[in-house]
C-alpha cells in the first residue's frame, strides 16, 4: 500500500516510540512517555488505512500495524464489531491501550483466594483520545468489550513485545488457565516507508510557487 499524507502520524509515533526506548527507560517512563505519545496518535482519525479498520461478524480482529525490528514493541489495532468482547486475558508485557474510534470497556479481574478470577474495581470505559496502561507490574489480567452495541468500535494497542508471538493466557472464572498465542487478522502491513507522494507534492507546491507570474 503507499503511504498517504495521514499515515505521516502513525510514521512519526513509531519513529518516536522507538526513540524513547533507545533510551532504556524504566517501565514508569515508558508507560507514562509512550502513553503521550499514543494519545497524540489518537487525538486524530484521519489516517488509519480502511484495510485495518474492517470489523470481522463474528469476532474481534487484530491488525499488525508495525512490528519493531528489535522485537521491542508492536503497534496493533483492534477492530470490534457491535457486542464484541475478549475472554479473561493476560499480556505478560507492559501494553498501552488508546481509543480511536467508538468506545470500549475495560473490566480488571483479579484471583480471589479461592483461585476463582473475579471482577477488580469498576470497569473502564475508554472514549476517543484516551489512553489507559496495562502490565505484570499495575494489573494485567482483563476482559475488554464493545461498548456500543449498534456500531464498530477500533482501539490501537502498543505492547512491549511483537505480541502476536507472545505464549499468553486465556482464564475462566473458575481459574482454569489456556495458554494461547494471538497471532494477527492481516498477512500485509500498510507501508509506512513511502514518502514518494508527500515529497513529489512538495517538489510540485515548489515548482509551482518558483514560477514567475503571468
Amino acid at each position: 500500500m503507499s503511504t498517504t499524507p495521514t499515515l505521516a502520524r502513525l510514521r512519526e509515533f513509531v519513529q518516536e516510540l522507538a526513540a524513547l526506548l533507545q533510551r532504556n527507560p524504566t517501565e514508569p517512563d515508558v508507560l507514562e512517555r509512550g502513553g503521550a505519545l499514543l494519545g497524540r496518535l489518537v487525538a486524530h482519525d484521519d489516517w488509519l488505512p480502511a484495510a485495518y479498520a474492517k470489523p470481522h461478524p463474528d469476532r474481534y480482529q487484530q491488525y499488525l500495524l508495525h512490528a519493531d525490528a528489535l522485537g521491542r514493541f508492536s503497534v496493533v489495532s483492534f477492530v470490534w464489531g457491535p457486542g464484541q468482547s475478549t475472554p479473561i486475558h493476560d499480556h505478560t508485557v507492559w501494553g498501552l491501550i488508546g481509543m480511536l474510534r467508538g468506545a470500549e470497556v475495560a473490566q480488571h479481574y483479579a484471583k480471589t483466594p479461592e483461585g476463582r478470577w473475579a471482577p477488580e474495581g469498576a470497569p473502564t470505559r475508554l472514549l476517543p483520545g484516551q489512553v489507559e496502561a496495562v502490565s505484570p507490574r499495575i494489573g494485567d489480567v482483563h476482559r475488554v468489550s464493545n461498548a456500543l452495541a449498534n456500531q464498530t468500535s477500533i482501539s490501537i494497542h502498543v505492547y512491549g513485545a511483537n505480541i502476536g508471538a507472545v505464549e499468553r493466557s486465556v482464564y475462566l472464572e473458575d481459574g482454569t488457565r489456556k495458554p494461547f498465542v494471538s497471532g494477527y487478522s492481516n498477512t500485509e502491513l500498510p507501508n509506512l516507508w513511502d514518502l514518494s507522494a508527500e515529497r513529489n507534492a512538495a517538489l510540485r507546491a515548489a515548482t509551482a510557487t518558483s514560477q514567475p507570474a503571468p
